[in-house]
Parts: C-alpha cells; sequence; structure tokens
C-alpha cells in the first residue's frame, strides 16, 4: 500500500526509542518542557563528572499547572535519575520542599558530608512561589554552597487557563532578590537551566527561571550534546571569602553580600555569557524591540506575518533584542542595543518588569540620543490617562496574554514611518486589516456561553457529583482542586480561597452577620498540603463552621497522584479529633469496606452516602467545627485502576429502559453525571447511559423513576472489531499526495478533555520527529481535562528555525482535526482557521455538554457550530463525518475516534507526514498500538469510501438511523403509531377516542387556510393528549417491562449469567424519605414474571376494581386529560389565524410533565402555572384586540 521511504529516513524510524530523552548522551530528542526538566539534573551531573566533580542532585516541590506532571515524570524517570545521584522527592507543600532544598546548600558546612556538593531543583506553581517568599529571604541571603546551587522553576499560567489567579512570578522573585532566566524554548530549558546552576554556584545565589504554559507543556526536538553549553566564570572581583554559604554568618552580613556583590556577580555571568543578545541587527537601526521568552517567539511570528525577514528588518532599520535574564537587566548589552535608535518597543506579557528596568537605564541619558520606549501604553505613558480611566492608551495589555496578532499590530502602528516605499508596505497593511477583521473571534477571554461552549465539569461518577451538594438553606464555600468546578455549578457555592486557607473567610464574616453556619470544602490533596492549619484556625475562633473533607485517595486535579505522605480516613479523623473538631461523621458510598479494628477517632460515626442530606443537616446544628469526611475514591483513579487490575470493578452496570423512561432528568440531578445522556425516542427524548464512559458511580439510579435496571453478573458484549487489513474485501486505496513543507504546517487537533485528544497531537509531533522534521506540540488543557475543550497546536518545518510560536496563529491553521464539533466551532479554534487556507476534518458525532446536567431540554448547537466552521475555513475545505458512532462501532469503544480521525485526514492528504511514520509514532507511544492502527486505518478507508465504512459498521451493530437522513412522519403516521400503541396500552376504543380527538383538532385547524396549512397544532396535539392517555401507572410500567425490545436490548449489550435488579418505589408498598418522598427499593429477577401478570391485569384500569386507581396520583392523571380535553374545546371554539400559536403553546403543555411521584408533581405544578399564564394571554388578547400584546405572557406570569 506504502511505497518505500527513503533508506535515510527508514534509519530515523528505526533508530528513536522513547528512552532517548534520558538516555541518549549525544544527537536529536524530542522530549517535552517538562521531560526536559527532569533530564536537566542528569546533564549537570554529567558536567560535573567531566569537570572532576563528585555531586548529587535533589529535586523537590509541589505540582500545579502547568507544572502539574513534574512528579509524574520524575517517577517515571527515576531509574534514570537514580543511576546519576539524583534524588526525587515530593515536598508536602511548596514552602516546606524550599526549606528542604536549603537544607542541601547546608551539607558540606558539616562533617558527614558524602558528595562534593547537591545541586537542588525546587519546582512550583506561580502561587506556590507566592507562598515561599519567606523561605526563599532567607535561604537567597545564606546562599549556597560551591558545588551545589539550586535552580528554581516558577511555572506560570498566565492566563489562568488552570489556577484561581492569573500570575507572573518575576515581581516576587525580584522582591526575593532572585536573578530570573526566561526561556523561549524547550531547548533553551536544557540550556540555561545549566548556566542558573553555574550562576548559583557563582554568585551564591538562588536562580529561577520562568517557565510559561506555552513553553512547559510543548514538545519539540532538542539537541543532546555534552559540550554545548561552554561556561564562562566573568573576571569580577568576589570578596576573599566568597559569595558562598557559611557558618558562622551574620544577617547584616548577608545583606551586604547580596546588594554589594552578588547581583552585580550575576550581572557578570549573564555578561559573559552572552545570556542577553542581538538578535537581529541592521546598519540604519533607527527602531528597538526587546523582549524574552515566550514573548520572544511571538514577536519572530508576529514579525514573519507581517512579511519582515532579517533582510528586511536590516533594510527598514530595526535592531532585535532577545533577553535571557530579564532581572535584573545587564547595561551595557542594553546600551549597546540602545545606541542610534529612535524608538524602543519592550514586548513582555503581564506587568512590566524588562520595560521599567529599561527606562531606568536610559534615564540619564542625553535627550538628542535617548531613544523613546513604549511597551504597555503608547507615547501618552502608562500615568497620563484621563482621571477616569486611571490609566493610558494600552498598547500591548498587561491583562491575560499577548499573542503574535496583538503583537503584529503594535509593531505595525510603531514602524509604519519606517517602511514607507518599501515592498513589504502593503503586506504588512494587508496583514493588520485581516487580523482586524478576526479580532472578534480572537477575544477568548470572554465568558462562555454555557449552552454553545464545553465547560469543564467533574468526570462521570466523580464523588464530587455528590459530596458537593448541600441541604436546603445553606451555603457553601470552595476550595482548590477538582471540586473548585462546583462554583459554576448552581450549589450555592460561589466563593473560594487560596490553597490552605478553605473555610477561613469565615472567620471575618461570622462576627458581622445574622447567618449563623456556613459548610467548607477541603480536598484530601489540600489537606496534607496545609489544610489542617485553616481548620485549626476555625476551631481556634471559636466560629461555627463544617468542614466537608473530600477524601478521594488521590491528587486529582493534577493527574491523580498520592499524597505524599501517609493518609487515609482513619487518620485524618483522629487529626481533626485532637484539634477539638467534633462531632465528626464519616459519609461513603461502601460503610462496609472499612476492617474491623480500624483506628477511627472516639466517637466516630459512619453512615452511608445516601444519607449525606440527613448528616448534613445534623452536623449544621452543632456549634463549633465539625467535619464530615466524604471518603469514595476518585472516578478517574477507579478506571486506571482498573485497567490495571489494581482496584475492584463490579459485574454491575445501570441501564435505562427508554420506554419508561419520561426524560424528566430526575436521574441527572442526583448524578450530576455526564454519562447519563439524551436519547432522541419517536415519543420525544429520553435518557441511556453512555457504557464507555460510566464508571459505576450509580448514582443515577438514586433518580425517581422505575425506569433503571442494574445488570449484575455477566459483562458487556464488545462489538467485533473489524479489522481493515489490506485484502479484496477492502477497496484499494489511493496514496495522498502529501502536502509540502516549503512553508511551516500549522495542525491544530481539537477535542474534549479525557477522550484522548493530545494523544493525537503527540503521536504527529513524534512521527514528525522520527522523519526528521523540525516539530513542536503545544497541548493547551489544563482544567479543561475534566470534560473541557482541549487543543493541541502542532507546527512541523523542515528547519527548526522555521518554528517560532508553539501556537498555531491566528487564520494560520494548515489543518484542524476536530474531534468534538462544538470545541472545533468555540472561539479559539476558530481564530486559528483561515478561509481557503484551512482543511477541517471534524466529527459530527454528537457528545452532550455538561449543560445537559442542568438543562433536560438542552439542544446539540450542529447547524450553528457546523456553520460557524465552514464560514471560517470555506465550505469546500470542510468535511463532516459521524466518527464517533462509526469507530464506536467497528472497533467496540469510542477511545478510537481520535486515532480513526487522524486516519482520515491522512488519507485525505491533509497531514505532511508518511503513514510509515505515522504508524511508528504509534508504535513507540506503547499503548493499545493494535487498537490504534486499525483505528487509523479505518479512518483511511472512510475518507476514500464512506459508504463500505457505514456498512461495515452497520453489519457489526451501528444503527442505520444515525446515519440516515431522520424524515418528520406525517400527522397521519404519528397517529397511526400512537393509535397502535394507545391499543396495547389499554384496548381499541381508548385509542379510538384519541383518534377522534386529533381529528376534530385537524378539522378545525384546516378550516384556518393558509395559517393552518402546516397541521403545527394538529400535531401538537396528537403528540400532547398521547402523553397524558398513555400515563404510565403500575400496568403500563410492568407491561413495558414484559415488552419483547427490553428483553432484546439486555440481550444485545450483556452476554454470560447475569440478573436483573429493578429499582422501583410502588406506592403500597414503598416507606417514605424525612422529605415525604417515595424512598426506591431493588428487587430481583422475579419481578418479571410479577411484571407479566400485572400487566394482563391493565384491563381493570380505571374500574372500582383497579387496586391503584385510588391513589392521588391516579386520580390527577384521569383528571388532566378531561381537562385537557376541555380547555381544547374551549379554545377550537375560538381559534383565529391570529391567535393560532398561543393555542399551539397551550396544546403543548403535557409535554412539561414529565416524570413520576413527586419529581412529576413538581414539574406539573410548573406546566399549571405556564398553562394559566397561556390561557390569561388569551382571554386577554381576545377581549381587547385580536392578538395577544407584547410582553402580555410576562405579565400574566
Amino acid at each position: 500500500m506504502n511505497a518505500p521511504l527513503p533508506a535515510g529516513q527508514r534509519l530515523l524510524l528505526d533508530d528513536v526509542s522513547l528512552d532517548d530523552k534520558y538516555a541518549l548522551e549525544r544527537g536529536r530528542v524530542f522530549m517535552t518542557g517538562i521531560q526536559a526538566l527532569i533530564r536537566l539534573p542528569m546533564l549537570q551531573r554529567q558536567y560535573d563528572e567531566r569537570a572532576g566533580l563528585n555531586t548529587a542532585g535533589f529535586i523537590t516541590g509541589y505540582r500545579g499547572s502547568p507544572l502539574g506532571s513534574v512528579d509524574q515524570t520524575a517517577e517515571k524517570a527515576r531509574k534514570y535519575l537514580q543511576a546519576r545521584q539524583i534524588r526525587f522527592h515530593p515536598g508536602m507543600n511548596e514552602d516546606l520542599a524550599a526549606t528542604s532544598v536549603w537544607g542541601t546548600q547546608q551539607v558540606n558546612l558539616f562533617k558527614g558530608a558524602q558528595y562534593d556538593g547537591v545541586f537542588s531543583l525546587w519546582y512550583g506553581k506561580g502561587p506556590g512561589v507566592d507562598r515561599c517568599g519567606d523561605v526563599f529571604k532567607h535561604a537567597n541571603m545564606a546562599g549556597t554552597s560551591k558545588h551545589g546551587g539550586v535552580l528554581v522553576i516558577a511555572g506560570d499560567d498566565h492566563a489562568a487557563k488552570s489556577s484561581t489567579a492569573a500570575h507572573q512570578s518575576e515581581h516576587i522573585l525580584k522582591a526575593c532578590g532572585i536573578p530570573v532566566l526566561y526561556p523561549s524554548s524547550v531547548q533553551e530549558y536544557l540550556d540555561y537551566g545549566l548556566h542558573g546552576w553555574a550562576m548559583s554556584r557563582y554568585t551564591g545565589l538562588w536562580v529561577a527561571m520562568k517557565c510559561v504554559t506555552d513553553l512547559v507543556e510543548s514538545g519539540m526536538s532538542v539537541m543532546i550534546d555534552p559540550e554545548r553549553v561552554k561556561i564562562q566564570l566573568p573576571d569580577f572581583e568576589l570578596p576573599p571569602d566568597g559569595l558562598n554559604i557559611r557558618v558562622p554568618d551574620t544577617v547584616l552580613g548577608q545583606e551586604a553580600r547580596m546588594i554589594n556583590y552578588k547581583w552585580y556577580a550575576a550581572l557578570a555571568y549573564a555578561r559573559v555569557n552572552k545570556l542577553n543578545r542581538i538578535i537581529w541587527d541592521s546598519p540604519r537601526a533607527r527602531i528597538g524591540i526587546i523582549t524574552a521568552g515566550k514573548s520572544y517567539l511571538d514577536t519572530r511570528q508576529a514579525l514573519e506575518d507581517l512579511g519582515i525577514d532579517e533582510q528586511v528588518a536590516a533594510d527598514i532599520g530595526i535592531r532585535l533584542y532577545k533577553v535571557g535574564m530579564t532581572w535584573p537587566l545587564e547595561a551595557e548589552g542594553v546600551r549597546e542595543f540602545a545606541q542610534g535608535l529612535d524608538e524602543i518597543l519592550v514586548v513582555e506579557e503581564k506587568r512590566q518588569i524588562l520595560e521599567y528596568q529599561l527606562k531606568e537605564e536610559l534615564y540619564n541619558w542625553r535627550d538628542d540620543v535617548r531613544p523613546r520606549v513604549v511597551g504597555k501604553f503608547d507615547d501618552t505613558g502608562e500615568w497620563s490617562g484621563s482621571q477616569r480611566e486611571g490609566h493610558g492608551n494600552w498598547l500591548l495589555p498587561a491583562t491575560y496574554e499577548l499573542n503574535p496578532a496583538q503583537i503584529a499590530r503594535a509593531i505595525a502602528t510603531r514602524i509604519s514611518r519606517y517602511f514607507a516605499g518599501h515592498p513589504v508596505e502593503q503586506r504588512v497593511r494587508t496583514r493588520v486589516a485581516y487580523l482586524e477583521a478576526k479580532e472578534a473571534a480572537l477575544n477568548i477571554s470572554s465568558k462562555p456561553d454555557p449552552d454553545k461552549d464545553r465547560i469543564p465539569h467533574f468526570c462521570s461518577g466523580c464523588p464530587h457529583n455528590t459530596s458537593t451538594k448541600l441541604p436546603e438553606g445553606s451555603r457553601g464555600l470552595a476550595g482548590i482542586g477538582c471540586h473548585y468546578m462546583v462554583t459554576w455549578m448552581d450549589r450555592e457555592t460561589q466563593l473560594f480561597t487560596h490553597m490552605g486557607g478553605e473555610g477561613v473567610t469565615w472567620v471575618g464574616q461570622a462576627p458581622f452577620t445574622t447567618e449563623k453556619h456556613v459548610f467548607a470544602n477541603l480536598g484530601d490533596g489540600t489537606y496534607f498540603h496545609s489544610g489542617l492549619l485553616a481548620v485549626r484556625a476555625s476551631v481556634a475562633a471559636k466560629v461555627n463552621i463544617t468542614y466537608k473533607i473530600l477524601y478521594n485517595d488521590a491528587v486529582a486535579m493534577t493527574g491523580g497522584q498520592e499524597f505524599d505522605g501517609p493518609l487515609d480516613p482513619a487518620m485524618i479523623s483522629r487529626q481533626l479529633a485532637a484539634e477539638n473538631v467534633r462531632p465528626i461523621i464519616v459519609v461513603t458510598d461502601e460503610p462496609d469496606k472499612y476492617p474491623a479494628g480500624t483506628q477511627w477517632a472516639e466517637g466516630v460515626t459512619i453512615r452511608h452516602r445516601s444519607e449525606l442530606d440527613a448528616v448534613q443537616r445534623e452536623l449544621r446544628e452543632q456549634p463549633g467545627v465539625s467535619a464530615m469526611i466524604y471518603d469514595q475514591t476518585c472516578a478517574s483513579e477507579k478506571r486506571r485502576r482498573r485497567k490495571r487490575n489494581a482496584y475492584p470493578d463490579p459485574a454491575r452496570r445501570a441501564v435505562i429502559n427508554e420506554a419508561v423512561c419520561e426524560g424528566c432528568g430526575d436521574c441527572s440531578v442526583q448524578s450530576n453525571c455526564l454519562s447519563v445522556e439524551p436519547l432522541e425516542t419517536e415519543f420525544g427524548r429520553k435518557r441511556q447511559i453512555n457504557q464507555s464512559s460510566c464508571n459505576k458511580d450509580y448514582s443515577c439510579v438514586n433518580g425517581f423513576c422505575p425506569s433503571f435496571v442494574t445488570v449484575e453478573g455477566g459483562q458487556l458484549k464488545k462489538p467485533a472489531r473489524a479489522k481493515a487489513q489490506s485484502g479484496p474485501a477492502l477497496p484499494t486505496l489511493p496514496e495522498p499526495v502529501l502536502p509540502g513543507l516549503a512553508q511551516p504546517y500549522g495542525i491544530v487537533v481539537t477535542g474534549v478533555g479525557g477522550t484522548g485528544v493530545i494523544t493525537i497531537g503527540q503521536i504527529i509531533a513524534m512521527a514528525a520527529h522520527v522523519e526528521g522534521r523540525a516539530c513542536s506540540v503545544l497541548d493547551m488543557s489544563g482544567l479543561a481535562q475534566k470534560g473541557g475543550p482541549v487543543m493541541s497546536h502542532v507546527r512541523v518545518a523542515e528547519d527548526p528555525d522555521h518554528i517560532q510560536s508553539t501556537r498555531v496563529g491566528t487564520g494560520m491553521a494548515d489543518l484542524v482535526i476536530g474531534c468534538d464539533v462544538i470545541v472545533t466551532a468555540g472561539r479559539d479554534a476558530l481564530s486559528r482557521m483561515g478561509e481557503g487556507r484551512t482543511h477541517a476534518a471534524v466529527n459530527s458525532t454528537q457528545m452532550p455538554t455538561a449543560a445537559f446536567v442542568r438543562n433536560p431540554d438542552w439542544q446539540f448547537p450542529t447547524a450553528s457550530s457546523e456553520g460557524e466552521i465552514a464560514r471560517a475555513c470555506g465550505r469546500d475545505n470542510l468535511s463532516l463525518i459521524d466518527a464517533g458512532r462509526i469507530a464506536t462501532a467497528l472497533m467496540g469503544d469510542a477511545i478510537a475516534t481520535n486515532m480513526f480521525m487522524l486516519g482520515y485526514a491522512w488519507q485525505k492528504g491533509w497531514v505532511p507526514l508518511s503513514e510509515a511514520a505515522l504508524l511508528r509514532a504509534i508504535e513507540l507511544n506503547a499503548l493499545q498500538v493494535e487498537f490504534n492502527q486499525q483505528a487509523f486505518a479505518w479512518g483511511r478507508v472512510a475518507a476514500h469510501d464512506v459508504d463500505f465504512v457505514l456498512a461495515a459498521a452497520g453489519r457489526n451493530g451501528m444503527t442505520a438511523q444515525v446515519i440516515e437522513f431522520k424524515r418528520t412522519p406525517s400527522l397521519e403516521e404519528l397517529v397511526e403509531r400512537r393509535v397502535a400503541f394507545l391499543s396495547d396500552y389499554q384496548n381499541a376504543a381508548y385509542a379510538r377516542s384519541y383518534r377522534d380527538a386529533v381529528e376534530e383538532v385537524r378539522a378545525r385547524e384546516s378550516a384556518l387556510g393558509e395559517a393552518g396549512r402546516g397541521l403545527k397544532l394538529s400535531r401538537a396535539v396528537a403528540t400532547g393528549l398521547f402523553k397524558l392517555m398513555a400515563y404510565k401507572d403500575e400496568y403500563e410500567v410492568a407491561r413495558l417491562y414484559t415488552e419483547p425490545a427490553f428483553r432484546a436490548k439486555i440481550a444485545g449489550m450483556f452476554e454470560g449469567d447475569y440478573k436483573l435488579r429493578f429499582h422501583l418505589a410502588p406506592p403500597l408498598l414503598a416507606r417514605r424519605d424525612d422529605k415525604g418522598h417515595l424512598r426506591k427499593q431493588a428487587f430481583g429477577s422475579w419481578m418479571m414474571p410479577a411484571f407479566g401478570v400485572l400487566a394482563k391485569l391493565r384491563f381493570l384500569r380505571g374500574t372500582a376494581f383497579d387496586p391503584f386507581g385510588y391513589t392521588d396520583e391516579c386520580k390527577q392523571e384521569r383528571a388532566l386529560i378531561t381537562d385537557y380535553r376541555a380547555t381544547l374545546l374551549r379554545l377550537l371554539a375560538r381559534l383565529t389565524p391570529e391567535n393560532l400559536e398561543q393555542v399551539i403553546a397551550v396544546a403543548r403543555i403535557p409535554e412539561d410533565i414529565r416524570g413520576y411521584g413527586h419529581v412529576k408533581e413538581r414539574h406539573l405544578k410548573a406546566a399549571l402555572q405556564k398553562q394559566a399564564a397561556l390561557l390569561a394571554q388569551l382571554e386577554e388578547g381576545s377581549s381587547e384586540q385580536p392578538h395577544s400584546p407584547p410582553g402580555g405572557g410576562k405579565r400574566a406570569a
């Protein structure tokens, strides 16, 4: 099927190994920024060995996005680290980890040191850096050891994608006196990291390296070469006793060393090692651009987008200065850069760090030679705005993050006077006009639309779905962790604190409010990190608060790590009791799981999670600090562990009988779960359980509805995986013509977090690497991994110098692989598409968003989403395929969808890499290799012959109607089906009365002429009256369970020895809860014969012998039919073309009456209020004028 690869390329394909990133001594390696941070200490150890030093390394810190996976990566590389005498120890929290790093620099002050020195790496996200201000100042003053050194890795999430505050670490690091290096690529992580330790040893300072999301979460090919970084020590006069740590020492002596020597030694080091350098120069330089890190890459991309390369820059007088050490800013290099310039543009994200230093350096220059400096603001300056605004005119705003489009506009406005008449002038103007036209799509910092966008949500079966519920009348305080997402879930939990401050805001509120009590959510990871101190503070303040300790057996937010020390619910109970917290109640989904002899604190009680509401009501009445430990394992962790056979996997699955389901949504209310999905049927929207994503939490079964069945024993039938092997059965696939790489090629992969989207970007990037191409991949995930919008940006080029920014620029995507149509139609993805340039391969399978959990009537935005994508890339460039359903049918698992989409895009000729390279990358990924290669192959076939693939999917169990266009049935068909149904429901006479009623409406509507031509009222009555007449009493539920369709559904889904359990609340048998609602009970398989008997007794319905007919519910059901008919007759008598729409709205009222028992009562109450308002409107309209007054509905309501 494939032409042979050139010999050199074949060699590359065979040579690459995933271990290269840690094991290869010399050569090109593909690695992510995080992996580079773990390889870095190994390189340092090698440098020391060559220098004749016997050193050791120490890595510690605390995880948090964008450094969320440092600890997991270090664990995976443990054997390589240990071989180099490098110890990895995850810190309990950031400041205690930093304190242990301080200790590594003290090793050689005392006897017994086994090494010449210990070099240390501390990591933490921006808020963790803030937390460490105290220890950083102390330890930096004290100094580093001569052959040790400290590198502080500060992870900055400028856009707050996965943080509760946008953060920028340079300012606090400056306040601590710590020099800041800012690398602009994964390669520079390695290069600057080695410089950082060398500088730290030489100056006695701790040295920081700023790592932003766009680089640390990106992957690219880097060069490993032991001689690449040549460290030079400056000719700088050090004090006789040096600058390193010593004993004894004095506080003021430390201060004098820092201020008089250390910082200047760092400046000398930066100068001699050329950490800051001029990249482009011009013989007639008039305008300078100074920038660093990610902003340097964005600036290079902006210049490229404007058509400005090094030659054009020289022609029009641009000088470009790249800063490697952003604080302190080295003065000699700045002076050399600024010489002869008219103006300097400072390009940096967030608040000014370079700009202020630059202005300070130039302040005393003569007016005739001092260049003008602009950056955050234009010439008006920062402080000269109007008093009402309070600031000047923003040029490069300090909020959110910068992108190449904003920088290109800023550069264009500043250089316009310099390029007049140059051929690039028109290109610049065209590009700026294009960017301004795209501006609306670029505003991605605006609030997402919950009806159209994907918003992150708890995973299916997540314990927080239940644990974050509150009793009516209570308020909760949120904390840090996955449970923070409750702040946008309508659960009376809006406010949050920083990590470790959970609940303590109440100490300041309680004395000044009439509110008596609050709940505070505190995750187990945060509890171990520092949360116990918050509990202690609340006890000391004597406030009334209940801490909900959410124990899910993992640090779930950052990837499911284990705690950094011993912790279990019993230990937590003893610690809380020792702090005088009481009472303490443990709530769990498995009260029997604790072994006898578990050492609980005295007085602890254990309750089932079904009692959660009652437990919380009890606790909120208790004075002082009480606690509830909610113990249920993280759902994602369960899934991971089950794959390794390391966690029980009960042979029990929940299934919904859609014939019994009323579509009320109570199962979503009870479970808050994304695996409860809509199912469109002949009789309206029902519910189904997505068995692929279900994590077996079973809380959906608590929905007050008899449609839930649990299947116990046996297992799900796995559809036979269809093989896509070459042979007579398959069509011959032509080799696609692959795109060239004369220009860098931009690919954007979009999808839903947690479904394997990121793997696709990684596979493409690794394939480029094994082909010897330059590539970068950036995974924009973070919090979005929880069912939110995820994007991977992949850039492929012939030469590394052609790749600047790791993101695909505005309108610069050549290919979009859309694994989810909603994310692909999001503002961020649309902004990358260029009409006529971008090809888009998009999965059109509908996957509901979190909005459906809250709104049972939520509609998938199919038309708007597909239309937006078509407009952005051009209708002819868009290819939609129902990949989710096809791949699931062919491969037996929805996880195959994304790889299917990659194969589809490749066969279309839109991926600039060979098939052999992609298949080798799948092999190197080493996860379900054959499965993924099969999915890729099926995607190829689908791109060539979609009918062949649909036929194969159909044979493998895919229902035809999901592909075929659904024709709206005629009124006659609609009525006939319902007449047949009602005949089975009761008898032919009952069905005939239904037909007669609809016929009466049809005749009256037809008499309206043109207005009644669509028979919309007749259709509404046909649906609404049927719903009321086919009310689901005990006889009907029994009949629907005995229908062959239900047995066939179960038999089609399951195999093996299984039994059914039914979850019912028979009004004559069930007990009531404390709210007076009936409680469901489980009934065994013996119910099937009982259902058979009950179904046969349906002739008793409505007679004097009907035992169920005397319940209030049944009386109400029958009254609703009578009332509906009477209302219709009344309205038909005065039906006019003007009031037709309002009468239709009344006819549709039964659609809002859903559910069983108390759920139905609630819906009925709302429906009757709505009906009363509509009828009042009609009355008002008929008495005053022939049509309804504007706003009448609202007034009546």
